[in-house]
């Protein structure tokens, strides 16, 4: 498949975890657009969407908009699991279109992010490219064919030899696109432009320097580089792309074209080519309202739900679903379940604390009979069916511990229903097909074992949160830990309440023993002491204790103590729960999932958590995931934002780690806890982003753009001081364990981070230790590769050049390693290139992949033939500040006319709710020998 002419994109909203896009007739559906909450009403918002994307569109209209009779009813669309969100940045921080990319080459990303300035500025046009023919693309490739950006910013040049010359060349793809290297300053509104000259450490050029492209070029690629040039109508393939250029597509790609990362996904390895030249279908509109959110808790309450107090544990964690989850102004309404179904409770708005207290009495205490899961899932329907005329938009929470060969009796009607199904599997008998509910209708796939001191039921309710993408009012998990305490002794902790948090603050102690409370004290920060009698415990539930803290709670460690004054040990839990302290600040948050639902062993999975606050990453936490089983005990993992291993990005705020310790088949759960000990948010750019272009030069003439807006270091980072959270990150199903136990399968993971330089006549290597499993563990020796030729190491690694390691022993995954030696049989001389390569071996002689390949490069830059000042003599020229900056090298300087502010987003807006569905078709590019001009067509 040479090329494809266009490219239906339909764009819906999917609910959950995941997106729910799948390639459909040349089209694309199920795409969703989300527009934050937070950012006020504005129809050209909506408008440019639509002029962006340029086809059949549902707009989803938020619930306090007036409704009109052409509004429709929502389905299972949400903000949470948008693929694309337009929402303000965190901070005052420019522009740039990005997509946030969790995973390796080919993987798909999270999520596209835009600004509302980005689609209402038309000023932005000459910076990034049209929005639709050009960025959007851009960041589709991100989001649905997991390629890289073919610039870096952090390593924006490199020495090139071409015919025996050596030269410094800007990061690019294709190397073909031509410009000049120029350093603009300014001092106020006055700009002045000069060539770069050479940084004598780097020995590339300084720091500051851009590279200008020619507006004109003859090279049409590459659609990942620049995707504002006009000739750019294409990606890089084989014959045009640039495997020397140091950027995250070659590094993470293994120097793949993204055009080959492309062809190789899913949508087109086993696609036919699309020759139509019109698109697929025409634009149509569709506007949808959302309503109030809407819940139906189906609860099994079969006999065996009556094993290892699994109703009372049922209980416990619905009610605090029902007191401190589910947010204000909820309906909710609650159906049980055996051979037969009845209806609990019918829908009740949550309008004060007293309703809530009035629904939990609803909640099951006693459990019999047989399971007959379709007969709860359409009674729930029956509830919600009783207030609204269909179930679109409604939620149900499934709970069931057995098993039922009936249920594909209702999977038709749950798929058609408009109704999201949130499954909650508990033991290890609870039906297989049970999660078919969750993926047909975009519902979370929750898991607890009946390990009694996991609190993974109360972490699964904890889970299901609104997706409207109003964080303020979503619940907050600070704390739950369980432990098994012997008699008289203490259970004791630390849970901090950091500023972002402190409103709706509830503390928790359960326990599983007498009916009896424990003896609990906890004090504030202040030094207030809260004793067991501050606690209430109720009448209907005698094994947890529950005190609401009134106001916003304090800033600072909450300490507790705990004494078991049962005569037999008992399992004895904190649960700490909170909401943001203000609507101004966004509350620190954690998103926790695995790469994939399911798993066949030997395939390792890969454990993600997101810490952010707002858009920005926080840095330096300590994050642990569990990973719980049914059978053996609890697997206990560090994740790392180190940029090595499983992680592909370091300080993005995305801490990861490969997951190996398969001990059987079936169900497996993920829950992390996070603190952090006097941290920092810090403001990190994007890595998949549209390029920010500085200017350009046409007809010989150098127009550069608004200098890149930049940001104090007071708006770049907010002290959190210290926190904590809990998140579930759902479960997985994993397949093809052995049943005797497993042997070692996994090698070392990819050295992703190699770095090589000269120092003298030695070459120094540096690069983070993999482990002995992936990132696990510790490898046993080290294989080092160096050769004048890059193809070489790329295509034949095992027979280039080795280097000495005889003294080089690895250390534990995670450290920093480092190696210096003289190459041997090598002459050293200006223009000298020695690129190098690693792999690393473990103690079942089971190799890693080869490295990212590094240059080390001996280059004695050309004598500056430009002065060494700026020139004297100053030309202003008044500009319009919706234009570019002019200026000709070197000698003039310009006054830009032209605050930096005005492309620097505002502070953070009052709180409305609204959400957008889009459906798109885009026309990508005519790939190869295409006729008629080079414009990507739409």
């Amino acid at each position: 498949m040479r090329g494809f002419k266009s490219l239906a994109l339909l764009f819906l909203v999917p609910v959950v975890r995941g997106s729910m896009v799948q390639l459909k007739n040349g089209g694309y559906e199920d795409i969703v657009i989300a527009i934050n909450p937070e950012l006020p009403e504005d129809p050209n918002i909506i408008r440019n969407i639509q002029d962006m994307v340029k086809e059949a569109v549902k707009i989803i209209i938020p619930l306090h908009w007036l409704p009109k009779p052409e509004y429709l009813s929502v389905k299972t669309e949400s903000y949470d699991k948008a693929d694309v969100i337009v929402a303000n940045p965190f901070l005052k921080y420019g522009d740039d279109p990005y997509t946030l990319q969790y995973g390796g080459c080919g993987e798909k990303g999270r999520y596209i992010h835009f600004t509302p300035d980005f689609l209402l500025n038309d000023n932005l046009y000459n910076i990034y490219g049209s929005r639709g023919t050009k960025v959007f693309v851009h960041e589709w490739a991100h989001l649905r064919w997991g390629v890289f950006d073919e610039y870096n910013n952090d390593a924006p040049f490199y020495v090139s030899v071409n015919s025996g010359n050596a030269s410094v060349e800007a990061t690019r793809c294709s190397a073909d696109v031509t410009g000049k290297y120029i350093l603009q300053s300014c001092t106020g509104k006055s700009c002045m432009t000069r060539e770069c000259k050479y940084d004598q450490q780097t020995k590339l050029y300084e720091a500051g320097c851009k590279f200008i492209p020619d507006k004109t070029q003859i090279s049409p690629a590459s659609i990942m580089y620049m995707q504002s040039l006009p000739s750019v109508v294409e990606f890089c393939d084989q014959s045009t792309h640039n495997e020397k250029a140091t950027n995250m597509q070659n590094k993470i790609c293994n120097y793949k074209s993204t055009w080959e990362v492309i062809m190789n996904s899913s949508d087109f390895s086993n696609t036919s080519p699309i020759n139509s030249i019109s698109p697929p279908f025409e634009t149509s509109f569709s506007l949808l309202q959302t309503k109030d959110r809407v819940v139906c808790l189906v609860l099994d309450v079969s006999g065996s739900m009556d094993w290892n107090n699994r109703i009372n544990r049922l209980y416990q964690a619905a009610e605090i679903f029902l007191l401190q989850i589910i947010e204000m102004g909820s309906w909710v309404g609650i159906v049980t379940f055996h051979s037969t179904a009845q209806i609990a409770c019918s829908l009740r708005q949550i309008v004060s604390e007293n309703v809530r207290r009035d629904l939990i009495r609803y909640l099951p205490t006693t459990a019999s009979g047989g399971t007959k899961i379709c007969y709860g899932v359409n009674q729930g329907f029956e509830v919600i069916k009783q207030k609204y005329s269909n179930l679109d938009g409604s939620e149900i929470v499934l709970l069931t511990d057995g098993e039922d060969t009936t249920m594909s009796s209702c999977l038709t009607d749950v798929k058609n229903s408009g109704s999201i199904i949130h499954t909650i599997t508990l033991g290890p008998s609870a039906a297989l097909q049970l999660e078919q509910f969750s993926d047909m209708t975009g519902g979370l796939k929750l898991h607890a074992t009946d390990t009694v001191d996991s609190n993974a039921l109360i972490d699964a309710f904890s889970g299901i949160s609104s997706g409207s993408g109003n964080i303020s009012e979503q619940s907050i998990q600070l704390e739950s830990t369980a432990r098994s305490v012997t008699v008289k002794q203490w259970m004791n902790g630390t849970v901090t309440v950091d500023s972002t948090v402190g409103k709706d603050t509830f503390f928790v102690v359960t326990w599983d023993g007498i009916t009896s409370p424990p003896d609990i004290l906890l004090r504030d920060p202040k030094g207030k002491e809260y004793r067991t009698l501050n606690f209430t415990v109720s009448n209907l539930n005698l094994r947890t204790a529950r005190l609401s803290i009134a106001g916003t709670a304090e800033v600072g460690d909450w300490l507790y103590w705990i004494q078991n004054n049962h005569t037999a040990p008992q399992v004895i839990s904190m649960i700490v729960t909170s909401r943001a302290a203000s609507l101004a600040v966004p509350p620190v948050t954690v998103k926790a999932h695995m790469n994939k639902d399911t798993n066949n062993f030997p395939n390792p999975m890969v454990i993600y958590a997101e810490v952010s606050q707002g858009f920005l990453p926080v840095l330096g936490a300590t994050v642990m995931a569990t990973v719980e089983q049914e059978t053996g005990s609890a697997v206990e993992l560090k994740l790392l934002d180190d940029g090595s291993g499983a992680d592909i990005t370091k300080n993005d705020g995305i801490y990861s780690k490969y997951f190996t310790s398969f001990k059987g088949n079936g169900r497996y759960n993920l829950k992390v806890h996070i603190q952090g000990r006097n941290q920092t948010v810090r403001l990190g750019r994007r890595q998949s982003q549209a390029l920010y272009v500085p200017g350009y030069i046409e007809n010989g003439e150098i127009k550069m753009n608004v200098p890149r807006p930049e940001v104090s270091d007071d708006e770049i980072q907010a002290k959190l001081g210290s926190f904590n959270r809990v998140a579930t990150g759902g479960s997985f199903v994993v397949s093809n364990v052995p049943s005797g136990g497993t042997t070692d399968v996994f090698p070392p993971c990819k050295i992703t981070d190699l770095e090589a330089q000269f120092e003298e006549d030695k070459i120094h290597l540096s690069w983070t230790a993999p482990g002995n499993d992936l990132d696990e563990g510790q490898a046993d020796r080290y294989i080092i590769k160096m050769s004048e030729s890059f193809l070489d190491l790329r295509n034949t690694f095992d027979n280039a050049t080795s280097v000495n390691t005889s003294s080089l022993v690895p250390n534990p995954a995670g450290t920093k390693e480092s190696f210096q030696f003289k190459p041997e049989n090598v002459t050293i001389e200006n223009g000298t290139i020695i690129y190098f390569a690693i792999r690393a071996i473990d103690n079942a002689f089971l190799t890693s992949e080869v490295s990212n390949i590094v240059q080390a490069a001996l280059f004695v830059p050309p004598k500056e033939s430009s002065p060494d000042t700026l020139p004297t003599e100053v030309i202003t020229n008044s500009v319009p500040t919706q234009g570019p900056l002019t200026d000709t090298l070197p000698t003039d300087v310009i006054n830009d006319g032209v605050s930096i502010s005005i492309i620097v987003i505002g502070a953070v807006i009052p709180v409305i709710a609204v959400l957008i569905a889009v459906s798109i078709t885009i026309c990508i590019l005519h790939k190869k020998n295409r006729k008629g001009g080079p414009e990507l067509r739409m």
